[in-house]
């Protein structure tokens, strides 16, 4: 049926347009219901027994929620209704959208109310519900003869299910009851006055980054033109003003005179729930920090502002814990985050004494200026606290980490076993299984991307190969399988648990390098010298058969075993051999060698719990492997931008701004050494030569310091950028290839060297510079997540380590001075903790901070950076959620600070510690 609707329209040039609308209504649209005998429908989807339990509605009913009772709860709608003959109604003279929406489903609940009661299947009389908050539509459908509740008294009426009030997003008429008369914060502006301060100059937008150390801090990231971005700081609730990390905001600057420096001070909304109103000791640390800061000199004042209005929420459901009311049956509880960037929520539920304990996820719904605290509802338990299992899940969930196990869809394009190597396969693939290829990876390691080989070519020159999985083979671009892989991104490797980003069957099996098997790869082979000059480079896709898969020990065994010379042994040690002077040549045009503590854990193979941590001590053999991976990366890099100039996906390492080094210069000059930081070459060359006389370990610490001083390195797009410097890697280009197995951005760069040399075929996103660069931001997201992720699964395991150990005195050095903290760092465990001065306990000791050094004065004894210093290692679990590691001083001894020194060993099992 074809109903339309005519009207004229006056142009620009002062003509007339005739406007005809038409829309198409359909008399197919069958009700769905098994009470019905008059719709012709083949099946149905809404039961003739419904089972809704309620004292509100005791009959059988079927729910018709308004849309903003739909748009408020879950955020989107739709409705079939409207393309209905019987149900379509025209929008009237000066009605809203909103009632005509309204309008419609009264319509809608009208139609099918009388649709039902007529028919003869329907002897119980199934009734019809509207559900709606808006007073207006109830009373409207109410004179309509409708039957309609508002949503919350509906759901207060389920018998079987009262839980589901909990998690009902709170209406405005609710958010009023929680919050107190005072108004706390200054109010958001409206978007149309922060978008005309924004064009004329007087806001600006940015991105709201809580900080981690202090609840009453963050920072607005603004982007400038380019890659330029300005950091505007942000102090005090108030200048704050209801903004939740990563949100898009509006800010105003405060003028230079009010601009203050960063809070050394580390402090943490961690006591128990209080009144709404900001409390007069917060508020006199947040006046003591400006006038402290503004008075400390000019250059460590940074530019200061105030949120004036919130542009895009980034609102997600959180992962935390309940911390119950003292009120007797109170409804009304906190919810702390597990991130503490985060604020407390305040939510309402009745089953406070069930979620004590457990983890829990929450959703904001709002977030008043008369409250302390956003409102929010309870979404779902997670399980108990403290388990691994639920551990695990918040670890991934706040990460953002896709962990669920792949669909059918994405399954379905998996390759059907058993599968071979077929001679289609071999059309354009060169058969390299006569080579003696071999891999060299961790322990444990069944996702093996890349295998190596080296032998001598009868000229006298070398052969090398680089052989990566060939995964893009099996993974085709635009199928489900494909679009899966790109979303997640990266392999997420947690301790004792890998997320893969591909399944189980190619990431471990099919395109796995296994030893003695064949196998499809990308090969990269260069023709050398010995003094490893590539004379020609080669690519092309293979079949392998890796003739060993060896960890690095054993590798390095075979090299270092003089009785070994067989063809595996030969050519790891022609390998080793050409990496060291690959590894010389890369520092002398000026690749930094930085340095960073991991650890590894050793597990129980009964409880998966880690029972002793040890950190990765390197071998040559892991230098050999990285050296050749690094030379395939500039190999490809340089060829896809040869051949695709304007889509090639490259990787950038950005020099640090100079600001940046600060604390490595200070760090530096307190032992008398300089470091020079105009170049990436000035940078390593100094790091070279810097000693410090009985202090051997000064130079690894000086290494991990300027490791802190980096950016992070990025994908992106050739054609969006003019800036392909890598910095650490002292390289003019690069690009990742040796990974396709855990990184997507591998099998993009695998498409495209593919096409470059004849052995695949493109497809028009390849070559699109916009789509590239898009799929860059998310490849960016994915892997940073993913390295939060696994520092949080090291911080928890570690914490389970500590945990049946008691408390143990150890050896380690100060990384940072703060105002009432130093952080120490614990090389024999790779830990860091922080040893605080202000005791919430006792008295405070004398504490004065000198910016410049940076320095600690406590009581009699100055701190500074790398100061050699001992302290007591504890498990604190006193806060279930927030369990830390703490540390103690025990040496040296400043009296009412240190603690003593512990008498007894703990009785359990101590670690062992190979160093």
């Amino acid at each position: 049926m074809l109903k339309s609707k005519t009207f004229v329209k006056k142009t620009r040039s002062g003509g007339v347009m005739k406007i005809v609308r038409e829309h198409y209504l359909r008399d197919d649209i069958w009700c769905g219901s098994e009470a019905c005998t008059e719709c012709k429908q083949e099946s149905t989807v809404l039961q003739k027994d419904t089972c809704i339990e309620s004292s509100l509605c005791s009959y059988p009913h079927y729910l018709i929620p308004d849309t903003n009772v739909v748009l408020h709860q879950v955020k989107r709608y739709r409705f079939v209704l409207t393309l209905f003959k019987n149900t379509f109604i025209e929008r009237e003279p000066g009605e809203s959208a909103n009632d005509r929406n309204d309008r419609a489903i009264r319509m809608a609940a009208k139609w099918y109310s009388q649709h039902l009661k007529t028919s003869e299947s329907n002897p119980d009389g199934l009734k019809v519900v509207l559900l709606t908050n808006d007073q207006g539509n109830k009373q409207k459908a109410e004179e309509s003869g409708l039957l309609v509740h508002k949503c919350e008294e509906y759901i207060k009426s389920l018998i079987a299910n009262p839980e589901l009030v909990d998690r009902l997003a709170l209406s405005s008429d609710d958010k009023n009851e929680i919050t107190s008369n005072k108004v706390l914060f200054p109010e958001h502006l409206p978007l149309s006055k922060i978008q005309a301060g924004i064009k004329s100059g007087s806001f600006l937008q940015g991105t709201f980054r809580a900080s981690r150390d202090n609840y009453l801090e963050a920072t607005v990231f603004v982007q400038g033109e380019g890659e330029d971005t300005t950091e505007v700081l942000i102090q005090g609730l108030q200048n704050l003003n209801r903004a939740v990390h990563q949100d898009v905001v509006a800010l105003q600057l405060l003028p230079q005179n009010q601009w203050v420096a960063p809070s050394s001070v580390v402090l943490q909304d961690e006591g128990a729930a209080k009144d709404d109103n900001v409390e007069e000791e917060e508020e006199e640390k947040v006046v003591r920090w400006t006038l402290t800061a503004v008075l400390q000199k000019t250059p460590a004042r940074k530019p200061t502002g105030k949120i004036v209005g919130i542009i895009k929420r980034n609102w997600r459901p959180f992962c935390g814990m309940l911390n119950v009311s003292q009120i007797k049956e109170s409804t009304r509880h906190l919810f702390t985050p597990a991130d503490r960037r985060i604020p407390r929520i305040r939510i309402e539920t009745r089953q406070a004494s069930t979620l004590a304990g457990q983890r829990i996820m929450v959703a904001i719904d709002g977030w008043p200026k008369d409250s302390r605290y956003p409102n929010g509802h309870f979404v779902r338990s997670l399980g108990s606290a403290g388990e691994k299992e639920t551990e695990q899940e918040v670890l991934l969930l706040e990460h953002d980490v896709p962990h669920q196990a792949f669909s059918q869809a994405v399954l379905s394009f998996l390759p059907k076993m058993p599968w071979a190597i077929t001679p289609e396969d071999m059309v354009k693939r060169q058969d390299l299984r006569q080579l003696t290829v071999c891999s060299v990876d961790p322990p444990g390691c069944t996702d093996i991307d890349d295998a190596l080989h080296c032998r001598e070519l009868e000229n006298g020159n070398l052969e090398v190969g680089v052989h990566i999985a060939d995964v893009s083979h099996f993974i085709r671009p635009g199928n489900a399988l494909d679009k899966e892989a790109a979303n997640r991104g990266t392999t997420v490797y947690l301790c004792g648990k890998r997320i893969d980003m591909v399944p189980e069957l190619l990431s471990s099996n099919l395109c796995s390098l296994r030893s003695n098997v064949d196998r499809l790869a990308f090969s990269c082979i260069w023709e050398m010298n010995h003094e490893a000059e590539i004379l020609k480079t080669q690519f092309t896709k293979s079949v392998i058969n890796s003739k060993s898969s060896m960890t690095y020990a054993e590798a390095q065994m075979r090299i270092d075993d003089t009785t070994k010379n067989d063809d595996i042994t030969k050519s790891l040690r022609g390998l080793n051999k050409l990496a060291k002077i690959l590894k010389r040549q890369r520092i002398q045009k000026g690749a930094l060698t930085l340095s960073s503590l991991e650890v590894r854990f050793h597990m129980d193979s009964e409880t998966h719990d880690p029972i002793d941590l040890q950190t990765k001590e390197l071998m040559e053999t892991n230098s050999m492997v990285e050296e050749f991976m690094l030379l395939a990366n500039i190999s490809v890099a340089q060829k896809i931008y040869d051949e695709f100039s304007e889509c090639a996906l490259l990787r950038k390492h950005p020099a640090p701004p100079p600001s940046n080094y600060d604390i490595l210069l200070k760090a530096a000059k307190s032992k008398e050494v300089e470091i020079h930081t105009d170049s990436a070459k000035a940078l390593a060359d100094s790091l070279d030569v810097a000693r410090v006389d009985g202090f051997p370990y000064f130079n690894t610490l000086l290494r991990i310091l300027a490791t802190r001083c980096m950016m992070q390195a990025v994908y992106f797009c050739s054609g969006m950028d003019s800036d392909f410097h890598h910095y650490g890697l002292a390289s003019p280009i690069y690009t990742h290839f040796t990974s396709p197995i855990r990184r997507y951005a591998d099998i993009i760069v695998h498409r495209l060297l593919a096409v470059a040399i004849g052995a695949d075929g493109t497809y028009p996103d390849l070559m699109d510079k916009h789509k590239q660069s898009a799929l860059c931001n998310n490849l960016n997201y994915r892997h940073k997540m993913a390295q939060y992720a696994q520092r949080a699964s090291v911080a928890f395991h570690t914490q389970l380590f500590f945990k049946s150990r008691g408390i143990l005195n150890e050896e380690g050095f100060v990384l940072f001075v703060r105002k009432n903290a130093i952080i120490v760092l614990i090389p024999k465990f790779g830990l860091e903790g922080t040893v605080f001065f202000d005791p919430k306990d006792k008295t405070a000791p004398s504490l004065v901070f000198d910016e410049e050094g940076p320095t600690l004065k406590v009581e009699e004894h100055t701190f500074h950076i790398f100061d050699k210093v001992k302290v007591t290692i504890s498990l604190d679990d006193s806060n279930i959620q927030h369990q830390k590691i703490r540390m103690a001083l025990t040496d040296p001894v400043i009296p009412g600070v240190s603690v003593p020194v512990p008498d007894t060993e703990p009785q359990t099992k101590k670690p062992r510690l190979d160093r």
